[in-house]
């Protein structure tokens, strides 16, 4: 009698695949989205440049420092690293929203509710930041470096913006300026040494036991 189909049909070969192993890094990726939207966004709060051309972080922060970032933290996740994907893909987010809200939010305002609402809205961030900022140490000195900044950066923007101060709003800026070279670095190095396959610009890992 002959063998029905289902016996002669051979098992399928099931492959395992490691989480982050068929994907590149993307951590050069998100940190140099953040650094470019952060300085030209710096520079203007900074006064360097004239607050006239502060439209031009509206299309950085959509596609760059929001789209990038955010397919970076997603890609983050495939790689099964938490903090990078929490980091880029709330960071991504924070971009998008500021481009909404500048866009579309700030100007429909009423000038008596605009600093309160610009200060909440830093406020949230500062807090997100904070508890980051402390996951981070875990993380790499490169990487906790550019949380610290970051999180002053914030604070003395939320500052600023609850009263309506601008040399605190102006103090921000500036430390947002060193927030974008740092990010850069990391993003450097990391790409550097992905590329040259080996320590060409430190990061400081952090040591874990």
């Amino acid at each position: 009698m002959a063998k029905s189909v289902t016996e002669h049909r051979e098992s399928p070969q099931v492959q395992t695949v490691s989480p982050g192993g068929q994907i590149a890094d993307p951590g050069p990726l998100g940190l140099a989205a953040f650094a470019m939207t952060t300085f030209v966004l710096s520079c203007v709060n900074a006064g360097l440049v004239d607050k006239a051309i502060e439209p031009v972080v509206l299309p950085l922060a959509l596609f760059y420092g929001g789209l990038a970032q955010l397919l970076a933290g997603m890609w983050e996740f495939r790689k099964a690293n938490t903090f990078g994907a929490l980091a880029f893909s709330s960071y991504g987010a924070f971009w998008l929203s500021f481009a909404a809200y500048a866009k579309f939010i700030a100007p429909a305002l009423p000038a008596e509710a605009a600093a309160s609402a610009t200060g909440l809205f830093l406020l949230s961030w500062t807090i997100f930041t904070a508890y980051m900022t402390i996951a981070s140490l875990r993380v790499s000195g490169a990487v906790a470096a550019v949380l610290i900044a970051l999180l002053a950066t914030f604070i003395f923007l939320t500052i600023g913006a609850y009263a309506g101060d601008a040399g605190i709003t102006r103090l921000g800026g500036y430390l947002g300026l060193v927030t974008a070279v740092l990010a850069w670095y990391a993003s450097f190095a990391g790409v550097t040494n992905a590329t040259f396959k080996n320590t060409v610009l430190p990061v400081f890992p952090a040591v874990t036991r």
